[in-house]
C-alpha cells in the first residue's frame, strides 16, 4: 500500500465512522500520510483525529480510537496505535507492503520521466505575467512547466512598456527563458486568460555568471518571498551545496546501471530487504509534490524535495551492486530497480525545473 492509497484508506474509514453515527464531521477531500515522528512506530502516521477534534467535539484520542477501529477492519492494515495527543501509526501487512513497493518501481520505471503527470484538462489555459527581471522570468517559466506537467496549458508574459530589447538575449540563451507574449498586459476584455501574477523577490544581481543550471537552481531554490543568493557556493561540488547532491546522487544511479550491465544483470522491481521508508514515501509523494508545486506556482517545493529525494537514495546506494565474491541475485535486481526509480524521480524534476540531469559528474 503507497502513502496515496493509505491515504484513501485513511478516508474509508472517516467515512465509515460517519456513516454509523460515531462521528459528525464533514469528510476532509485528503488526509496526510507520512513516516512517523520521534516516539511515534510503524510504517505510517496521520494527525487526521486532531483535524477532526474540534468539529466532531471530542477529544483527539477518543476521534483516533473511533478510527482506529475503523481501520484494522480495512485491508492492508497490519495495527494501529494511537500516540501523542491523538496521532494514528500505521502498520501495514508485511505482503501488502512488498506488493506496494513493486508497484511503486513498476510505477515509475512504467512512466519514466513523466511519473507524475496529469492528464491534459480540456480547455485549462494560464496566462502567467511577471516583471521583466530575471528571476521572475525563471519562476514563471518554471511555472509553466509545472501547469503543463498536470494537464493545463501555460504561456508567460511580461508586464510593463515593451523596451527596444524586450528579453535580454543573454537570459535566453543562458537560461533558456522565453515570453511568449511581450508587452503591456491588458487585464480588460472577456475573452482575457486567466491571469496569474508571478512576483518573487528580485535577483540581487545578474546570476549569469553562474551557468545555466547552477543561476536556475539558485533563483530555484529558495522560497518565492526570499532573497536568492548568487555566491559561488552554487558551484562548489561538495555535499554541502544540494544542487550538487541531487545531480550527483543521479549520477550515480546511472553510473550503477552501467555497472550492473559490466557484471550481467539488469534492474527487476521485487521486495527490497534494505528499502529506505523515508526514500519509498518519497518516491510514492511525487505526483502529489509536483501537483502542489503547479498549484501553488512554486518552483522551490519541488526543488526542495529533488534534494529530499537525493539525500534518501545517497546512502541506499551503497548496497545496490553485488560486493566480493557476492553473485548477483534478485536482491540486487530489486535494489537497481529502486535506485532506478528514484534517479528516474531526480532527472523528471531536473527537467521540469531546466536543470540538467548529468550521466556523469
Amino acid at each position: 500500500m503507497t502513502p496515496v492509497e493509505l491515504s484513501r484508506t485513511v478516508l474509508s474509514a472517516v467515512r465509515r465512522a460517519v456513516d454509523v453515527g460515531e462521528l459528525d464531521v464533514s469528510v476532509p477531500e485528503r488526509v496526510v500520510v507520512t513516516p512517523p515522528r520521534p516516539g511515534g512506530c510503524g510504517d505510517y502516521a496521520t494527525n487526521v483525529a486532531l483535524q477532526l477534534a474540534r468539529p466532531a467535539g471530542q477529544p483527539a484520542p477518543l476521534v483516533a480510537q473511533v478510527l482506529r477501529g475503523h481501520l484494522l477492519d480495512l485491508d492492508g492494515i497490519g495495527d494501529v496505535t494511537v500516540t501523542g495527543p491523538g496521532f494514528l501509526n500505521i502498520s501495514l501487512r508485511d505482503a501488502d507492503a512488498e506488493a506496494a513497493l513493486v508497484r511503486l518501481v513498476e510505477d515509475v520505471r512504467r512512466a519514466g520521466q513523466w511519473y507524475g503527470y496529469a492528464p491534459r484538462a480540456a480547455g485549462a489555459v494560464v496566462e502567467l505575467r511577471c516583471p521583466r527581471e530575471v528571476r521572475a522570468l525563471v519562476v514563471a517559466d518554471v511555472v509553466a512547466r509545472l501547469l503543463r506537467s498536470q494537464g493545463s496549458q501555460a504561456s508567460v508574459s511580461c508586464e510593463g512598456p515593451t523596451p527596444v530589447d524586450p528579453i535580454p538575449v543573454r537570459w535566453e540563451q543562458i537560461l533558456g527563458v522565453h515570453a511568449d507574449i511581450a508587452g503591456t498586459a491588458d487585464p480588460a476584455g472577456d475573452d482575457a486568460l486567466p491571469a496569474v501574477h508571478i512576483r518573487p523577490v528580485p535577483a540581487p544581481a545578474d546570476p549569469l555568471h553562474l551557468g545555466r543550471d547552477a543561476a536556475r537552481w539558485a533563483l530555484l531554490h529558495p522560497a518565492g518571498h526570499d532573497r536568492p543568493r548568487l555566491g559561488g557556493e552554487h558551484l562548489v561540488q561538495r555535499e554541502s551545496n544540494p544542487l550538487f547532491r541531487v545531480r550527483y546522487a543521479h549520477a550515480r544511479v546511472r553510473a550503477l546501471g552501467r555497472n550492473a550491465a559490466d557484471l550481467g544483470f539488469g534492474a527487476e522491481a521485487g521486495p527490497v530487504d534494505v528499502a529506505p521508508p523515508d526514500l519509498l514515501t518519497l518516491l510514492a509523494d511525487h505526483p502529489r509534490v509536483l501537483a502542489r508545486a503547479a498549484d501553488h506556482h512554486a518552483p522551490d517545493v519541488l526543488a526542495r524535495h529533488l534534494v529530499s529525494v537525493a539525500d534518501a537514495v545517497l546512502p541506499f546506494l551503497a548496497t545496490v551492486l553485488p560486493r566480493g565474491e557476492e553473485k548477483p541475485s534478485a536482491a540486487h535486481r530489486a535494489r537497481l530497480a529502486l535506485a532506478e526509480a528514484a534517479g528516474t524521480v531526480l532527472a523528471g524534476g531536473l527537467s521540469l525545473l531546466g536543470v540538467d540531469a548529468p550521466e556523469h559528474l
